[in-house]
C-alpha cells in the first residue's frame, strides 16, 4: 500500500464509522467536491496540508490526530514510489 492509499483508507474509515457520506465531508470540511473526489479515487496523491486540515477539521480532530494512526506510523518511505 502507498502513502496515498493509506490516508484514502484513513478517510474511508472515518466516513464510515461515523456515517459520513464523501459528499456531505466536502460540505463540512469546505473541501471541493471535486477535489475530495479526486483525493478518495486516488487521482490526488498529495494532498495539500491546508486541504487535509480542513478535513481533519471536519471530523472534529487536529491534523496531528488525523494523521495519527498505525498504518501511517508504520509506513516507510522508502517502499514507495511516488515522487515529490
Amino acid at each position: 500500500m502507498n502513502y496515498s492509499e493509506i490516508y484514502v483508507k484513513r478517510i474511508r474509515k472515518l466516513c464510515k464509522d461515523r456515517n459520513i457520506a464523501i459528499n456531505k465531508l466536502a460540505t463540512m470540511s469546505d473541501v471541493k467536491q471535486s477535489t475530495l473526489d479526486n483525493i478518495v479515487r486516488g487521482l490526488t496523491k498529495n494532498p495539500t496540508v491546508i486541504t487535509l486540515h480542513k478535513i481533519a477539521l471536519a471530523f472534529n480532530m487536529t491534523l496531528a490526530e488525523f494523521l495519527d494512526f498505525k498504518e501511517l506510523n508504520d509506513y516507510s518511505f522508502d517502499d514507495d514510489d511516488t515522487e515529490d
